[in-house]
């Protein structure tokens, strides 16, 4: 369908447009890049460009401790599905990183050279490749579309290898997009290229969880009200098919400084996601 073929009450693509939203949002890009370069640049021990598949995007970077791994944290980027990479994010490893995780940050095949079903694909193969270099549980966190992603691997037709599954002890996802059906409405998805079936099969939100998995919808009590409706549609589904779930909206955030608390280890966000 074309978002031509609706007629909507709701302007959909303002409902998503987080940008038009936050003052000088245009030069965050720049910005998260120059940050994640100069951490780079540090002292810290990075493996780059760690190849999972045969595409030139499908490389993750792993940031160490400096300890030995307690586990390994996956960081799944956003943007929609269609921009960005993992060179924007680097620094956002710090706060795992400080309590003893490692840190994996895969970039993806965007849209419309894949489908978001093909990215879900490539991120379970990046999972499955990490947990081979680092042993001990893993945890997944992915920020807007890496959100998605993150959650599709806890649904109960995850593409991970059981023993993979096995060791998924918890999944944060940050601002995240778990209903992909209203994506249908808005002129982004002529980049997206989704249909009813695959923006159905995609949702989260739609898919029974894995038996006892453990997930928290985190999201800034500043940001739009369809990534609130998004991460409290998230909770309310999957408590009621036998998952831990728990829902966080952090005061005073937007989608884009929600992120900030990552870097930090004493933070709310990041003792969640490390303790």
């Amino acid at each position: 369908m074309t978002k031509t073929e609706y007629s909507d009450m709701r302007d959909w693509d303002d409902a998503f447009n987080n940008m038009g939203h936050v003052k000088g949002s245009d030069a965050l890009p720049g910005f998260w890049a120059a940050r994640a370069a100069d951490y780079r640049r540090g002292p810290v021990r990075i493996d780059s460009d760690i190849s999972y598949g045969d595409s030139a995007r499908e490389v993750f970077d792993l940031i160490w401790p400096d300890t030995p791994p307690r586990g390994v944290l996956v960081f799944v980027h956003g943007g929609f599905w269609m921009r960005l990479d993992k060179s924007y994010w680097t620094d956002l490893a710090e706060g795992a990183r400080a309590h003893g995780w490692a840190v994996c940050i895969p970039s993806y095949t965007l849209t419309p050279v894949a489908r978001i079903s093909e990215i879900t694909k490539q991120i379970a193969t990046a999972i499955e490749a990490v947990g081979h270099r680092v042993d001990g549980p893993i945890r997944l966190v992915g920020h807007s579309a890496g959100g998605h992603l993150a959650t599709r691997m806890i649904c109960c037709d995850s593409l991970l290898p059981p023993k993979t599954s096995a060791r998924i002890e918890k999944t944060i996802s940050i601002s995240g997009l778990h209903d992909l059906r209203p994506l249908l409405r808005t002129a982004m998805n002529a980049t997206l290229k989704l249909t009813e079936a695959e923006a159905a099969a995609e949702s989260a939100a739609l898919r029974r969880p894995i038996a006892g998995a453990k997930v928290t919808a985190w999201v800034g009590g500043a940001e739009r009200p369809e990534f609130l409706r998004q991460s409290q549609l998230l909770a309310m589904m999957w408590d009621g098919l036998d998952a831990d779930t728990n829902l966080v909206v952090e005061k005073g955030h937007n989608h884009f400084t929600i992120l900030d608390s990552m870097t930090s280890p004493n933070s709310a966000l990041c003792s969640e996601l490390a303790d």
